[in-house]
C-alpha cells in the first residue's frame, strides 16, 4: 500500500481485529495466520488515512478485520499439495442475555521447497484456539471476554543465487532452514454502556504474552503487551463525534536486557452532514516513551510527542457520483527491534512523519462500483534498513526526506445476474529526495521494492444457485531489488504474476470447495540484491475440502 516497499511496508499499516491492534513492537509482521478464515465477516481497507483513530503506524493506511461469532456447530477440512491439510471446528450458542462461541483451527504443510541439507522439509504448522463470551448485564450494559491461544512452528527456506533459482527454485541452496517456534496467549475484556440512543461508551483491557524462539540460533525473546482503550461515539441527525484514550505498554525481554515502548494517546474525530456535503475533522496527540535497560550498564531513554490530524470533505454531485478530498498527517514511531544491530543495542532512531493529500471520486450504480484516487505524500525520516551487504555492519536508520505519489483505480461490475468482474490497478512512485547515510548516492533515486504498476483482476461466475466459480490474476511490475537504494544492481526484482482458480458447490448443509493457486506455475521470488533471491509462490498449489454445519 502506497509505496512503502516490500521490506518495510507492513510496518506502515495498522492492522486490527475487532478493534484490537495486531501490530508488534518487534520486526515481525502482524500474526494474521492466527485468524481462522471461517470466522472473518468482512475486511475494511483505508489507504493513506486513519491516523487520528488508529495512530502510530498508519502512514500507509489501515486494514480492519471484523469477525463473526459462530452459531451452531460447523466444521471444515481440507487437503492439498505439498502435504497441505487442515481443519476448523467451531461452535456457538446465543440467548437474549448470553452468547458463547469457541473455535479450533489447525493446519500443516510440508512446503514446496526440497528438504534442507539436514533433511528437514520447509514445514509450517499452526494451532489456534479462540473463545468468546458476551453477556448483557442490564438493558444498556454489555460485557465481553475474549481469549485466544496460538502455536506456530515454521522452517523458512534460505536465499538462492540467480543460477540456482533459474535451475530450480525449489532447491535448498545447500542451506539449513531457519527454524522458528512462536506462541501467543491473548485475553481481552470489554464493557459497553449505551448511555442514550445517541451516546455509546466502551472500555477494554487486553494482555498478551508472546514468545519467539529461533531453534537454529538459540535466540529467544519474550514480549509482554498491555493495551487499554476507552472510547465514546455520539451520533446525531446532522453530526457525529468519536473520541477517547488509547494506551499501550510493550516490553521485549531479551537474554541481557529489557526494552520497552509505551504509547499514550488522546484523539477526537467528528463529522458534519450537510445537504450534499459531509465534512470531517480530527486530531490526535500521542506520547511515545522508550527505555532500554541492560542487565549490566546504564539505562537509556527517549521520548517523543507526536501529533496527527485529518481534514476531509465529501460532496455528492448526484445519486451516483461523489467527489472527495482528504489531507492528513500521520506518524510511525519505530519498533524497538529497530534499535538493535547484531543482537546488541545500537541507537535510537527518529519517528517517521507523513502528510498525505487524497483526491478522488466514487461512482456507484446498482451494477457498478468505481473508485479513483490521486494521492501525494511528503515524508520526513522514513524508516529503513541501511544494508552494506554485510549484516555485521548494516543498521536501521532514517531517510531524511522522501515523497510518494500515484493513482489508484478500482471497479466492480456486475455484468449479468451471474457474472461479476473486478479490477484494481495502482500506479505508484516512491522517490528518495535526500538521505545522508547514502553519501548522496540515494538522492533522487526510486525507493526499492516498489513496483510502478500493479494489477489485480477478478471474475466471479454463479453457475447456478448452488455453485460459483472464481478466477483471479495478480500482477506486479518489475522494480529495483529490496536493498538496491542506489538503483545500480545488475539484477532487478522480477515481475510477479499468479493466477488462481476456485470453485464452491453447496448441497444442503454441506459445501464442497476446490482451489488452485499459481495455476501456470510462475516462478516468483523476492530479490534482496544480486544473487540473493528468496523463492515465493513458485509452485502450483491445489486444495480440496468440505464444510458443513450441524
Amino acid at each position: 500500500m502506497r509505496g512503502f516497499g516490500i521490506g518495510d511496508g507492513y510496518q506502515n499499516i495498522v492492522l486490527s481485529v475487532d478493534g484490537q491492534r495486531l501490530n508488534n513492537i518487534d520486526m515481525s509482521p502482524p500474526l494474521i495466520g492466527a485468524i481462522p478464515l471461517a470466522e472473518i465477516e468482512r475486511i475494511e481497507i483505508t489507504k493513506g488515512s486513519g491516523s487520528v483513530v488508529h495512530g502510530d503506524g498508519a502512514t500507509a493506511g489501515t486494514i480492519q478485520i471484523h469477525t463473526r461469532q459462530p452459531r451452531g456447530v460447523g466444521m471444515s477440512a481440507y487437503a492439498g499439495s505439498h502435504g497441505g491439510r487442515g481443519a476448523n471446528l467451531r461452535a456457538g450458542t446465543e440467548t437474549d442475555l448470553l452468547s458463547v462461541s469457541a473455535s479450533y483451527d489447525t493446519s500443516r504443510s510440508d512446503g514446496a521447497s526440497d528438504p534442507d541439507v539436514a533433511g528437514h522439509p520447509a514445514t509450517a504448522a499452526s494451532d489456534v484456539m479462540r473463545l468468546h463470551v458476551k453477556g448483557q448485564l442490564a438493558r444498556d450494559v454489555a460485557v465481553s471476554l475474549e481469549g485466544a491461544s496460538a502455536r506456530l512452528e515454521t522452517r523458512y527456506p534460505g536465499w538462492l543465487t540467480l543460477a540456482q533459482f533459474t535451475a530450480n527454485p525449489a532447491q535448498n541452496g545447500g542451506k539449513t532452514y531457519t527454524h522458528q517456534e512462536f506462541s501467543s496467549d491473548y485475553l481481552r475484556g470489554a464493557i459497553e454502556y449505551r448511555a442514550t440512543d445517541r451516546l455509546r461508551i466502551k472500555a477494554s483491557h487486553a494482555v498478551e504474552d508472546k514468545r519467539s524462539r529461533f531453534v537454529t540460533s538459540g535466540w529467544t525473546s519474550d514480549y509482554d503487551y498491555v493495551t487499554d482503550d476507552v472510547s465514546f461515539t455520539y451520533q446525531d441527525a446532522g453530526w457525529g463525534l468519536t473520541g477517547g484514550y488509547q494506551g499501550f505498554d510493550g516490553t521485549r525481554i531479551g537474554l541481557s536486557e529489557r526494552t520497552r515502548k509505551q504509547n499514550a494517546a488522546w484523539f477526537a474525530q467528528g463529522q458534519i452532514h450537510l445537504e450534499r456535503l459531509t465534512l470531517s475533522l480530527g486530531a490526535r496527540s500521542e506520547e511515545v516513551n522508550y527505555s532500554h535497560r541492560p542487565n549490566a550498564g546504564g539505562a537509556l531513554e527517549r521520548s517523543h510527542r507526536l501529533n496527527g490530524w485529518d481534514f476531509g470533505a465529501n460532496y455528492r454531485i448526484d445519486a451516483a457520483l461523489t467527489v472527495f478530498a482528504n489531507y492528513n498527517s500521520a506518524f510511525q514511531a519505530p519498533d524497538i527491534d529497530r534499535f538493535f544491530r547484531n543482537g546488541t543495542f545500537n541507537q535510537f532512531i527518529h519517528p517517521a512523519t507523513a502528510r498525505t493529500l487524497n483526491l478522488g471520486l466514487n461512482h456507484v450504480t446498482p451494477t457498478n462500483r468505481l473508485k479513483a484516487v490521486l494521492f501525494y505524500a511528503d515524508l520526513e525520516n522514513e524508516i529503513y534498513y541501511y544494508s552494506t551487504g554485510n549484516w555485521l555492519t548494516s543498521y536501521n536508520t532514517n531517510i531524511d526526506a522522501s515523497h510518494k505519489y500515484g493513482l489508484e483505480l478500482q471497479d466492480t461490475w456486475r455484468a449479468t445476474e451471474r457474472l461479476t468482474l473486478s479490477a484494481n490497478y495502482a500506479f505508484t512512485r516512491a522517490i528518495i529526495d535526500r538521505e545522508n547515510d547514502g553519501g548522496g548516492a540515494y538522492d533522487g533515486k526510486a525507493l526499492p521494492g516498489v513496483p510502478r504498476h500493479s494489477l489485480n483482476l477478478g471474475l466471479g461466475y454463479r453457475i447456478d444457485e448452488r455453485s460459483i466459480l472464481q478466477i483471479g490474476h495478480v500482477w506486479r511490475a518489475s522494480t529495483w531489488a529490496a536493498d538496491d537504494f542506489d538503483n545500480n544492481n545488475a539484477q532487478k526484482q522480477r515481475a510477479y504474476a499468479s493466477t488462481h482458480l476456485s470453485y464452491r458447490h453447496r448441497r444442503g448443509d454441506m459445501t464442497f470447495f476446490a482451489a488452485v493457486e499459481n495455476l501456470f506455475e510462475r516462478s516468483n521470488g523476492i530479490w534482496v540484491r544480486d544473487d540473493r533471491i528468496y523463492p515465493v509462490n513458485f509452485s502450483r498449489n491445489w486444495m480440496v475440502g468440505v464444510e458443513f454445519k450441524l
